[in-house]
């Protein structure tokens, strides 16, 4: 039977193949090729151009087949003409010369009958990226807009977004060229010429004013993913065309206009204020999630709420703003999840707030189609719903969760239903959550408590019936920890304390029961993160409502019987609610918590730990009366001001911190960067309103200026590494020029220069344009810092944890932006020399091989190496030369590159030695060509007429060349190179270690660093700063930068190292590594790594 069914299967597959051209798959190399592609036949040139195809397709390369593909170029077959097209797209950028022969073939082609061959050839032109062809090009773009056939206009279109690049002096002909594409008849060419109008000419928004009312009504018979961009671009020009609506919700918040509807006064809450149970303290505004929708916006309300000038409005009657809007609304109901986002985001920032209704409909239709597409729904669902939360409210079943969503579906929908969240739902909502606990998912259970706090938060009329749900979560979680493990179970507990913790700060009076409650429970809680909350919030609240103060004592005692016991995280809390309790204590009970006290403090003091020892130490210090046997009356020196100092930290003074929004979704709706939550390639905000001007019966775009305000850089708190790293090269052309300043300053490479400072100090965050400060007045800033400034409340609170460490809460704490460039950046290098022959095994010869930074004469693919011959024996050695295996194939390969016919390792002959005498040395110049590969090149060494193997091991980090640019420039490269085409890796250095003898130790870390990178691999250091810091030994922000290009592909290789430490350890670098080239960039990744460490 089971022989019946493969047969049968087997015989299914040979079926389904018939007809089909998949057998070229299996062996397309079967046939040769060359032959026939020389046939009269046109079968047989069709054939061979298939089974080149599916070579490309299976990564073999056939460029040396190029010349007779070439030539097939001009047969009348349309099927071997678009097989020669389609090769010749793939291979024109390497083989430039023979594809520039053909470009008189294309020519003759866009004047065929056929549109089609027409179209191919156009299309095969704009492929072949040459600046010498792009005129030429041009000429045939103009032609084609103009051509009979709809398709081949619609080429003519895609052509022009290739095109733009190569021609940037010819922006008025391309927009001749748009402006002839919106005027054509077919909606297909239309909707492909607002591509092209994006890419080429994205400013010239004057340019749409004739069309702009035939555009709307076309809009709807355009291609579906065409319409996303017409969209938009039909909405930047009304925008700045007429300006915002009067009525729209985003003119009347910019306005400060406040109605009865609470949508205008509600302000957003970033996701962190969920996961932490907070308040919302750290939440955007309306006013200012809005500054990001609009380039160079100023006129928004200021935090007084006196409303600046804002004229730049229209109203919905505006003739351009009401077909826009008509001719969107159809578009909602769209098929397309895309299309549907794009017409709902028209209606979001142009329409009236009484007319937002009709978009809620088709958005919330889309959360049935794919999770993908629900996801990206459900994110800017979640902007429209804390923008206007009465929108969605009575829709909140549309928001509950499915048993099949993905995590990420989850989190949103749950932030969604805590936003639209009121009286009359609130019941149902809790009842969802009831079954969301017992979810097998503990993460997204404890996102579902966190949801929990934030509806008691806002509805306080269901405080109590939360809390009263939560202390049994608690008690049933703690139940569960202490009998069986189960993995994520802590995070719920730890989660639901918080949830308690953000309910009881709202009133903690009425509510003490609850802390008395989880304090009695404390014995049953073993989480150490869990018991500090609970310890935090008995010291926070000690001294509130009437049943606390009676439980202090024997709360005191407890704490102190279970100190030993408890870990660090417990102890330092112990140790704060203590001194809390202190202060707030009431003059017959200082005697009876003075011992308690003494004898905590002095645990603490001989404690393993050193952060427990230190505060001890502080607390004996600023309360010395409880800390000390010689009673209450002791009056210490400087006691007002230690017992002052003591109740501005531990007496609720200072104003908890919140969490920075850095991940809050400010980007348009629709955008990938609202997805992404950072600027993404590409992005561009709305223009500023009425930014078009009406002169001599023409629209005009004024010129912008360079230098855009700081509040349209969006990318700052998104980074990962240092400050000006974290600028969008994206944002505006002029992004680094603040940088471009301070590296002409430092003189990167004037070496000669003997008066330059070793360092220059500047501030990576000014903004851009503005020149940097001198060195000495940047240092001399610093220093002059008010202590106060640098012991902010924010950093007190960090260091004595008044707020217990919080799983899911982020640092706000942002680091400084003063870096500190060094100058000079010349060292040593001091190659590495390998044994390629033992004298051993030779008769007394020694070789040893080092590679050279040098460049060949005879060709940029070269790699030099250098030779150290010795006789080492008591006879004279003679006749020595070094050969390959493939030395008679060493001279054809010179000048091929890796993509050539040619790929086996090869090496230049060299002239070899006469005669040795005993210990005399010689040096050679070994020039090879690997061709990228990574295994060892055999060679012989011929001596006294032996033949003796030796093997040559490759060095992928001397496969680049240095490449010569400045800090600007690679930073903007880098920007380019991210995704894809980014690799890090994670290594430990020690070599600084051996020189800490040097005065400046961060300078020894630079040096260190620095000459390893250079003496082992063939790049370009192109700067080398450090973050400025008052710790000499921390090493934390170095950065070097190092800049190089592989030879065979002309492509840059951009090499970063961060590091991470104290320069008096161990050093934890970060290597990554930006290129094109990504298997190559993954090799030299590793080699790196290898040379670190």
């Amino acid at each position: 039977m089971f022989g019946l069914q493969a047969s049968g299967a087997a015989a299914s597959w040979v079926v389904g193949r018939m007809g089909t051209d998949a057998h070229l798959y299996d062996d397309p190399d079967d046939a040769s090729i060359p032959a026939l592609l020389d046939s009269r036949f046109d079968a047989d040139k069709v054939d061979a151009l298939k089974r080149l195809l599916a070579l490309i397709a299976q990564g073999v390369d056939v460029a040396n087949l190029f010349p007779q593909v070439v030539k097939n170029v001009a047969s009348q077959s349309l099927e071997v003409k678009k097989l020669v097209y389609l090769y010749l797209l793939h291979y024109a950028d390497k083989r430039q010369n023979e594809a520039l022969l053909s470009i008189n073939i294309f020519q003759k082609d866009l004047s065929d009958i056929n549109p089609l061959v027409r179209a191919w050839a156009l299309r095969t032109m704009a492929g072949i990226r040459l600046h010498v062809v792009a005129p030429l090009v041009l000429v045939a773009v103009k032609k084609c807009s103009r051509d009979p056939s709809a398709y081949v206009r619609k080429c003519a279109a895609y052509a022009l977004c290739k095109l733009y690049d190569l021609l940037p002096d010819q922006a008025m002909a391309l927009e001749e060229i748009v402006d002839t594409l919106f005027n054509d008849s077919s909606p297909g060419v239309v909707g492909v010429a607002a591509v092209a109008f994006k890419s080429a000419c994205p400013n010239c928004l004057a340019l749409l004013s004739k069309h702009f009312q035939r555009l709307c009504e076309t809009l709807p018979d355009i291609e579906e993913w065409t319409q996303i961009i017409l969209i938009e671009i039909l909405l930047r020009y009304v925008i700045a065309r007429h300006g915002l609506v009067k009525d729209s919700l985003l003119s009347m918040e910019i306005q400060g206009i406040t109605g009865s509807d609470p949508i205008t006064s509600m302000a957003t809450q970033p996701t962190d204020s969920i996961a932490n149970g907070g308040s919302g303290g750290g939440s955007i505004s309306n006013i200012m999630l809005f500054r990001h929708y609009i380039e160079e916006y100023s006129g928004f309300a200021d935090k007084e709420g006196n409303s600046s000038r804002f004229s730049s409005v229209t109203t919905n009657s505006n003739d351009d703003v009401a077909i826009l809007l008509k001719c969107t609304s159809p578009l909602l109901w769209s098929r397309n999840s895309g299309v549907i986002l794009a017409a709902a985001s028209v209606h979001w920032i142009m329409a009236p707030v009484g007319d937002l209704k009709r978009v809620v409909g088709p958005i919330l239709s889309t959360l049935r189609s794919s999770p993908d597409a629900a996801y990206v729904m459900l994110g800017n669902i979640l902007v429209f719903a804390k923008m206007m939360p009465s929108l969605f409210a009575p829709f909140y079943e549309d928001f509950f969760i499915n048993a099949s969503d993905p995590y990420q579906t989850k989190a949103l929908k749950l932030e969604i239903l805590t936003t639209i969240a009121t009286e009359p739902s609130i019941p149902a909502i809790f009842e969802e959550f009831q079954d969301y606990i017992k979810d097998p998912d503990r993460k997204f259970v404890a996102d579902t408590v966190a949801a929990i706090a934030l509806c008691a938060q806002k509805l306080p009329s269901i405080a109590t019936a939360c809390l009263e749900g939560l202390l049994a979560l608690v008690f049933y979680e703690s139940s569960i920890s202490n009998s069986v493990h189960i993995d994520g179970e802590d995070a719920v507990l730890v989660q639901a304390i918080l949830s308690i913790k953000a309910i009881v700060k709202m009133d903690p009076v009425s509510h003490e029961k609850v802390i008395v409650r989880l304090v009695r429970s404390m014995d049953k809680i073993k989480e150490p993160a869990a018991r500090s909350l609970i310890i935090w919030m008995f010291g926070e609240h000690n001294f509130m409502g009437d049943l606390i103060p009676k439980i202090v004592p024997a709360v005191l005692k407890y704490l102190a019987w279970s100190f030993t016991a408890d870990v660090v995280e417990t102890k330092l809390q112990i140790l704060n609610a203590f001194a809390k309790v202190v202060v707030h204590c009431l003059e017959e009970n200082t005697e009876e918590f003075k011992r308690i006290i003494a004898y905590v403090i002095e645990l603490a003091t001989y404690d393993l730990n050193y952060d427990v020892r230190d505060r001890a130490r502080l607390l004996s210090r600023l309360l010395p009366c409880y800390t000390t046997h010689l009673g209450s009356s002791y009056q210490p020196q400087n006691g007002d001001i230690c017992k002052e100092l003591a109740d501005h930290i531990f007496g609720g003074k200072l104003q908890p911190t919140s969490p920075s929004a850095s991940n809050y979704r400010i980007y348009l709706p629709g955008s990938l960067s609202q997805v992404v939550l950072h600027a993404a390639p590409g992005y561009e905000p709305l223009p500023k309103p009425q930014s078009m001007e009406l002169s001599h019966n023409k629209i005009m775009e004024p010129t912008r200026g360079i230098a855009k305000p700081s509040g349209s850089n969006n990318s700052d708190a998104e980074s990962g590494y240092s400050t000006y790293e974290s600028s969008s090269v994206y944002d505006s052309d002029g992004e680094g020029d603040g940088l471009s300043d301070g590296d002409t300053n430092g003189s990167l490479h004037h070496q000669d220069n003997q008066d330059a400072p070793l360092v220059h100090i500047y501030d990576a965050s000014i903004q851009k344009g503005q020149i940097c400060q001198n060195a000495d007045e940047n240092l001399a800033d610093l220093i002059s810092t008010d202590l106060t400034e640098l012991m902010s409340k924010s950093a007190l609170e960090s260091w004595l944890d008044e707020a217990p460490a919080e799983p899911l809460a982020q640092s706000s704490s942002q680091a400084s932006s003063a870096r500190v460039a060094f100058t000079n950046l010349s060292f040593e290098r001091k190659p590495k020399w390998h044994t390629l022959l033992d004298s051993s095994d030779s008769n007394g010869l020694s070789v040893l091989y080092a590679f050279s930074s040098e460049v060949s004469p005879r060709s940029r693919f070269l790699v030099c190496v250098d030779l150290y011959l010795e006789n080492v024996s008591t006879q004279q050695l003679t006749d020595i030369t070094i050969k390959s295996e493939e030395a008679s194939n060493s001279m054809d390969s010179i000048g091929q590159t890796s993509e050539g016919s040619v790929s086996v390792p090869t090496i230049v002959p060299v002239e070899g030695i006469h005669s040795l005498a005993p210990q005399q040395t010689a040096k050679m110049v070994l020039e090879v060509h690997f061709h990228h590969h990574l295994l060892p090149l055999k060679l012989y060494v011929l001596c006294n007429g032996k033949t003796h193997p030796a093997k040559l091991h490759p060095d992928i980090a001397y496969f680049v060349r240095p490449l010569p640019m400045d800090l600007n420039a690679f930073l903007c490269k880098e920007n380019q190179l991210r995704g894809m085409f980014e690799y890090a890796r994670r290594c430990t250095f020690k070599d600084h270690l051996e020189k800490l003898e040097h005065s400046d130790k961060n300078l020894q870390v630079a040096q260190s660093v620095a000459s390893k990178i250079l003496s082992n691999a063939n790049v370009q250091l192109v700067s080398m700063d450090m973050p400025v810091t008052f710790n000499v030994d921390d090493a934390s922000g170095f950065c070097w930068r190092f800049s190089s290009e592989i030879p065979s592909t002309s492509k840059p290789c951009l090499l970063t190292i961060l590091a991470e430490g104290h320069a008096s350890g161990p050093l934890y670098l970060t290597a990554k590594v930006n290129s094109e080239d990504t298997v190559f960039a993954l090799n030299l990744l590793n080699r790196i790594v290898a040379i670190m460490e």
